[in-house]
């Protein structure tokens, strides 16, 4: 393990507002960070230390329920509804709540897992949803404005939706005879837009830089959130000696949004890489066993140079 960390970008300013000069100093960290890591540690102070508290008790309530009631969580989108463990990722657990940054939805999944209601489940998802898409949509009205395709913000941000993933790394029992036994989640790129998680006080995220060296994450702040660029960066999780608790926000593309690059960013010193391509179907293609068989999954889906 190498000794570089993860740059760290205060997002605290309260008048922070596009325009002003703190938004364009952080804007400008921002870029060198997903240039140079594709991600980087966020110090986001705005979710209260009892909200996060109840979140995770929640949390440790939910994966506690029985599993015939966790497979409710279904869904035909890949990643979308309840994994449990599976001889490739024995440790891990997760469950999926689009759109969780409306209410709406936060109350559906929750009656789906308690029938009779959850009130503190679910106003704490919720919350915790609505506040980190606000820090999501900072960062990427950031990088679009970095490279001056800022046009296309509108467009870009009614082109996705929220995907909450609440995740569990449960602990290697003792007695574990796995040629692995420490192997939370194998080492992936995310495929969407961008993710934010969020953990418990329990170490385990690593994240590997473009040089190939491996940096252990450790959060620099309860108040910190680890942002990472979709497939420009991997990651790789293990479980430790108490079980870990995190939550992704991923931002997805729409079903049927093709992803391509704008004219303004191709020219002959920078050509363009990858054919538009339909989100949704390039996940049918990655969740399969060719998929999830190539380091470069995108490039042998629609890149110009396989």
């Amino acid at each position: 393990m190498g000794t570089q960390t993860l740059p760290f970008i205060d997002f605290a300013e309260p008048d922070l507002k596009p325009g002003s000069a703190s938004w364009d100093s952080i804007r400008d960290q921002v870029r060198r960070a997903l240039e140079e890591y594709g991600c980087f540690e966020a110090f986001f102070p705005k979710i209260p230390l009892d909200l996060r508290k109840q979140m995770f008790s929640s949390l440790e309530e939910l994966f506690d329920l029985p599993l015939q009631t966790k497979f409710k969580n279904f869904s035909e989108k890949p990643y979308h509804g309840y994994i449990g463990p599976n001889p490739l990722v024995p440790l891990y657990e997760s469950m999926g709540i689009e759109g969780a940054n409306m209410v709406d939805n936060v109350d559906e999944f929750t009656r789906v897992m308690w029938p009779e209601g959850n009130t503190t489940f679910c106003k704490a998802i919720h919350l915790f949803s609505k506040r980190v898409s606000e820090l999501d949509e900072m960062v990427r009205r950031m990088s679009l404005e970095s490279i001056g395709v800022e046009k296309y913000l509108e467009e870009h941000m009614t082109s996705t939706n929220y995907l909450l993933r609440v995740q569990k790394y449960n602990i290697v029992p003792a007695e574990s005879n796995e040629p692995e036994p420490h192997l939370g989640i194998r080492s992936h790129t995310d495929k969407n837009v961008m993710t934010i998680l969020y953990q418990n006080e329990v170490d385990g995220l690593e994240v590997m830089t473009k040089d190939g060296e491996w940096i252990d994450v450790h959060y620099r702040s309860p108040d910190s959130f680890i942002v990472l660029v979709g497939d420009s960066l991997h990651g790789y999780d293990e479980a430790g000696e108490e079980a870990r608790y995190s939550l992704g926000l991923f931002t997805v593309p729409n079903g049927g949004y093709i992803i391509k690059a704008p004219n303004e960013l191709i020219n002959e010193d920078h050509p363009l890489l990858f054919k538009p391509y339909d989100h949704a179907q390039f996940l049918s293609f990655y969740y399969t066993p060719q998929g999830l068989s190539l380091e470069h999954a995108l490039k042998a889906y629609c890149g110009y140079y396989k």
